[in-house]
């Protein structure tokens, strides 16, 4: 379990200890404080409620659902609950409890909150983060995530696939449809993973305002999204259904262990990519 800490340590922002565990996984140079700004603070947020909860937001019931897990625990939930080096770090302690416990019962006791946690609160979304993370990140981020995903997909086969959908997955909300609600209720739908079955950060905005020829504005997502619509509204949602199509295939080619779970998302995605594809006829 100490490569989940090694793991968590280098999704914060770099230090001196960052380059001494990039050496030792043999993760190559280091990344710069800057790498680690672009990728976390303006690209792929480290949240887990961003990627489950409705809004697409950090915070609201699926953060509190992490922070039940911690006082189930008879732990105090600390401030990020939710931030990815923290979740990381305490499925390693969970790993270590369950290691140094003698008595057979506690030991098994300790082993289904790891397999509960493992379920409900990582592999629920981090497969598909580091899917789009090796889309986006420099090369430093891309081998850790490569790593992460290998690290996880080994503690799946060891716990057992899941038989049921965990908790965060299983409602059923899609996108938004504008011709029922409003144009701002869509778009926020369109930036909610857990809708959508995507994860639209800002470069693919900007790729999207190359492709088209449409005018790239600077700022939040939901600004820049609403521009392009407002240029071009059809060549704005046939993008859009390309990228949910593209999701939906990165999805379905996640291995065996999370099977289940990328079925769900896959089927998010392509229920998107058939709206948007009805809006534009």
């Amino acid at each position: 379990m100490e490569l989940f800490r090694a793991l968590a340590v280098l999704c914060e922002r770099p230090s001196v200890e960052t380059a001494r565990l990039a050496e030792a996984l043999e993760l190559g140079r280091a990344p710069t404080p800057s790498e680690h700004t672009e990728l976390f603070d303006f690209e792929l947020y480290p949240y887990a409620s961003v990627y489950l909860g409705a809004e697409g937001m950090m915070g609201g019931e699926a953060r509190d659902r992490v922070a039940g897990f911690w006082r189930a625990l008879n732990r105090t939930p600390p401030a990020d609950v939710d931030h990815l080096s923290v979740l990381l770090a305490l499925y390693a302690r969970l790993a270590e409890f369950e290691r140094q416990e003698r008595v057979p019962e506690r030991r098994a006791s300790w082993r289904s909150a790891r397999r509960a946690f493992l379920w409900e609160h990582l592999s629920s979304w981090l497969p598909v983060y580091l899917e789009k993370l090796q889309t986006i990140a420099p090369p430093f981020y891309r081998r850790w995530g490569a790593v992460l995903l290998d690290a996880l997909e080994e503690e799946a086969r060891d716990l057992d696939g899941v038989e049921t959908l965990p908790l965060q997955l299983r409602d059923e909300l899609g996108l938004a449809d504008p011709r029922e609600t409003t144009a701002a209720e869509f778009i926020q739908t369109l930036l909610a993973p857990a809708r959508s079955g995507m994860i639209i950060v800002r470069s693919d905005l900007r790729r999207a305002a190359r492709g088209l020829s449409l005018g790239a504005r600077i700022g939040e997502r939901k600004f820049v999204l609403n521009s392009l619509f407002g240029q071009d509204a059809r060549a704005t949602l046939s993008w859009l259904a390309a990228e949910a199509d593209s999701a939906a295939q990165r999805h379905a080619n996640l291995r065996e262990p999370f099977a289940l779970i990328a079925r769900v998302w896959e089927d998010k995605a392509r229920r998107s990519a058939a709206l948007l594809r009805e809006l534009v006829s």
